[in-house]
């Protein structure tokens, strides 16, 4: 086995599938199914600059606040598009997207995906292993990464104003 992140779940380590993206590197491509059951591809955002917010499920009150949060931040960022990511299944996140009025980004599932592993996310062992950690992954329009933050504690909330200033930074 490669190398690992470990992220913290209420007091217990917790070991990733691998590393977050490096900062320079090429944002991993991805292939995820929407609320509608459709393809989510980052290449539907060629050109434009991506806030990837990663968590285990929309049906923890953290996970539900970042998605809350970085709603309202997407409505301030231009030529920038915001997809929160999990192992929700569709219907979950649409119920979810729906009570919330989630209208300023796009929640997709990684349910029948490789997202996980690709991106170093999924979470190894664990109470919640087999789902996402909470991370926050930021691409400028040429699909480079630029930010990276593997949450330390699952139970806290992700670096908001750290990914907005890489996803406005010149």
């Amino acid at each position: 086995m490669g190398a690992m992140a470990t992220t913290d779940f209420q007091g217990t380590p917790v070991h990733t599938a691998g590393e977050l993206p490096a900062v320079g590197s090429a944002l991993p491509a991805f292939h995820l199914t929407g609320n509608d059951l459709a393809a989510v591809d980052s290449a539907a955002w060629a050109g434009r600059r991506l806030v990837v917010n990663i968590f285990p499920s929309v049906d923890t009150g953290v996970c539900a606040l970042s998605v809350r949060r970085f709603n309202q931040l997407a409505a301030g960022l231009p030529n920038t598009q915001v997809v929160c990511v999990s192992r929700d299944l569709p219907f979950a996140l649409g119920r979810f997207c729906a009570a919330e009025g989630i209208a300023n980004l796009v929640t997709a599932s990684a349910f029948r995906s490789s997202f996980g592993r690709d991106y170093g996310v999924e979470m190894i062992d664990g109470p919640l292993q087999g789902l996402l950690a909470r991370a926050v992954v930021v691409a400028d329009e040429r699909g480079q990464v630029v930010h990276v933050e593997l949450v330390q504690t699952i139970g806290q909330e992700p670096d908001y104003d750290a990914a907005v200033a890489a996803a406005t930074a010149a």
